[in-house]
């Protein structure tokens, strides 16, 4: 079968399947099964698939990725979520294009605590844009900066991503981990500094938003330093196990020669 045919069938069942209204696991489970039987053989196919399954399942390497997405799960229906991007809120005062900081600063705080790209995007999405909507922000503005953040998620540990690509290509996912920290971090600032370099050239992208009056220092940060601060001791534990384990060698056993 040529490639394009191959492409047609894989692509035609997908959305023919989703179009009908199949959850998208189950989806990609009949695509996964037909392309089996197609390409590999009929039943030998088949059990090749199971095979594969069991494999992945059974795969220590693969296990952070459930417990990352629990995580964030926890995160976002306890609530905690929302209270940081509250409070990074209130923190935020007078920056062109506010919420659209507000946007990049909570949901690059939520990737380092989520590991799932969709979540991270999903929640910042039904926070975040219908305020900047209702405010009259542009939603190339209101849009730009939540999408965005899901890329840093991929980046930032824990990455649900990092893992599963770690594992497949057989190298360290704790220094594939520990090595998206620095490029997930250069990418805020990047998209930090670009709202607000575009807000000041152009003012109509985004109305002037001040956060609501705080009477004293301490009334405008303690929510920051009751919410936020301690979901980074989360962050902390998460790469200083990482850390340790890459830092940590097994001790090579003592030759013949020199036990004599």
């Amino acid at each position: 079968m040529e490639w394009y045919w191959a492409l047609l069938l894989m692509l035609g069942l997908m959305f023919g399947l989703m179009a009908i209204g199949v959850p998208v696991a189950f989806t990609f489970l009949g695509v996964n099964l037909v392309g089996a039987w197609v390409f590999l053989g009929g039943e030998a196919g088949l059990g090749q698939l199971v095979r594969n399954s069991v494999g992945s399942i059974t795969s220590f390497s693969l296990t952070p990725i459930p417990l990352f997405v629990l995580m964030g799960e926890v995160l976002f229906h306890t609530g905690l979520a929302f209270r940081a991007i509250e409070a990074i809120e209130r923190l935020i005062a007078r920056l062109p294009g506010r919420l659209s900081v507000v946007s990049v600063l909570g949901g690059t705080t939520f990737a380092a605590l989520s590991g799932s790209t969709i979540a991270n995007t999903a929640m910042m999405g039904g926070v975040m844009l219908p305020e900047m909507l209702k405010r009259g922000y542009h939603p190339t503005l209101a849009m730009g900066p939540i999408m965005a953040v899901g890329g840093i998620a991929m980046l930032i540990p824990p990455s649900a991503l990092a893992v599963m690509l770690g594992s497949l290509a057989g190298i360290s996912i704790a220094q594939l981990l520990i090595g998206g920290i620095l490029p997930g971090l250069l990418m805020a600032v990047c998209f930090l500094a670009y709202v607000i370099i575009r807000c000041r050239l152009d003012p109509q992208l985004a109305p002037i938003d001040e956060a609501a009056p705080v009477a004293g220092a301490w009334a405008r940060w303690k929510p920051f330093v009751r919410d936020v601060l301690p979901l980074f001791s989360i962050f902390a534990a998460v790469v200083g196990s990482m850390l340790a384990a890459g830092h940590r060698r097994p001790s090579r056993p003592r030759s013949a020669r020199s036990r004599r």
